[in-house]
């Protein structure tokens, strides 16, 4: 439960208390006694405005006012007094249950890591000793974790994990979609594990239970895997009648979110999903955008070459995708999806060489360029030494900012070479 608010004056004595610390010790004993009764009860922002007047005192600021032509060492001091402040009252909120009070103060003075520590602890309890579709407190704080986790990115792993057990699987991909995608790609992969873990759970589980009704029980349940559930399928009485057993618009929506994801289980998982998408009846899939357009197969050998199966294969499909658009102007995804599957399988220099190839016409970087999910041409130029392509090309571009950068690249990695 929620604390209650705390009392929002202070008892008569309490004044005379501060004028009695202020005679016998001055102002640090003054600033002392208030921030003791303000803990005391629970006056967080208050305390907090206590905090900054005492920091503004004890360097010999003004005590009110605006603060300029501030020498640099006050202020970096000030500002180092402002963030334990926030520290000071932002925790307290947040164990009170006040989520979007505490990360007021702590999103720019603690480790995002901590604060999610401490709202997925909440949440469990809220979710473990509530029922939120009908107790108005716990929705209201399982609404606020929600929001600071998700929509302020404290930590959008938990955020979207919290909308698939409250809410469901088709909010949670909107969810992504709205305050996920538009994250640096390092930040959109666990909250895209999530997804596909959950997804392949719910398929797992929803073919178990149609085996089972066919005397089929799965001693894994929702933890075996999909090949293995499908291959049973067949073997079944009356095999695999065409039945579907997820949202299919969910299946490719995740399928194509899971390309963010480095971490080999959710990569893996991925590669199940495919392979259920490849059982699905074509005339119910919508076709994806190229190379995707047959999502369950593009999708099946994309993954499966980054867990080392048909890795030939996969390159040269996508390599022929790459081509094709180049011819038909298609978009830069085909080409991106090349890049992204030969960095992955650390080959850089061919990597580096499929980039070279995209259109160079001074275009918008594409979405996979801008998340941080593309390497830099100078990072592909490292990792495979091959500086001469890649400053040969910048001249053939007429591309100054990469050849310098790359220039200056070399020489650190020189640099750090020489003994």
């Amino acid at each position: 439960m929620t604390t209650p608010p705390a009392p929002s004056t202070a008892p008569d004595d309490a004044f005379t208390a501060l004028e009695t610390a202020a005679s016998g010790g001055g102002t640090a004993a003054l600033f002392a006694a208030l921030a003791d009764s303000l803990r005391l009860r629970r006056r967080w922002h208050s305390l907090f405005d206590a905090r900054l007047l005492q920091a503004r005192i004890a360097l010999g600021l003004p005590a009110t006012g605006d603060l300029v032509e501030v020498p640099p060492e006050v202020r970096d001091r000030l500002d180092e007094m402002s963030l334990a402040a926030c520290r000071e009252v932002g925790w307290p909120l947040l164990d009170e249950g006040q989520v979007s009070a505490g990360w007021m103060y702590l999103r720019a003075a603690a480790e995002p890591a901590e604060v999610a520590q401490k709202l997925a602890a909440q949440a469990d309890a809220i979710l473990a000793t509530s029922d939120p579709s009908t107790e108005e407190e716990a929705a209201n704080r399982l609404q606020e974790i929600v929001h600071v986790a998700l929509w302020e990115g404290a930590d959008p792993a938990l955020g979207i994990d919290l909308v698939i057990r409250t809410q469901g699987t088709c909010s949670a991909i909107t969810a992504y979609e709205q305050a996920v995608s538009r994250l640096p790609a390092r930040r959109q992969e666990r909250a895209a594990g999530v997804l596909v873990h959950h997804l392949r759970r719910e398929i797992a589980r929803t073919l178990a239970h149609d085996l089972a009704g066919r005397g089929i029980p799965s001693a894994d349940g929702d933890e075996a895997s999909l090949p293995r559930l499908l291959a049973a399928l067949d073997r079944a009485p009356g095999g695999d009648d065409g039945g579907i057993h997820v949202d299919i618009s969910h299946l490719q929506s995740v399928l194509r979110i899971a390309r963010v994801c480095t971490d080999p289980a959710a990569i893996e998982a991925a590669w199940e999903l495919a392979c259920y998408a490849c059982r699905l009846p074509r005339e119910l899939v919508y076709p994806g955008e190229p190379p995707f357009e047959d999502m369950g197969e593009s999708s099946r050998l994309f993954y499966a070459a980054l867990v080392g199966r048909d890795v030939d294969r996969a390159i040269g499909h996508f390599r022929r995708q790459a081509a094709r658009a180049r011819v038909e102007e298609a978009g830069t995804l085909p080409a991106d999806t090349l890049v992204l599957l030969l960095a992955r399988l650390e080959r850089p220099r061919e990597a580096l060489a499929a980039a070279l190839e995209r259109p160079a016409d001074g275009r918008m970087p594409s979405a996979m360029q801008a998340s941080g999910m593309l390497p830099s041409l100078v990072d592909l130029a490292a990792a495979g030494d091959a500086w001469d392509d890649l400053l040969a090309a910048c001249r053939e571009r007429g591309d100054e900012i990469t050849f310098a950068a790359a220039i200056a690249a070399r020489a650190q990695r020189d640099a750090v070479r020489q003994p």
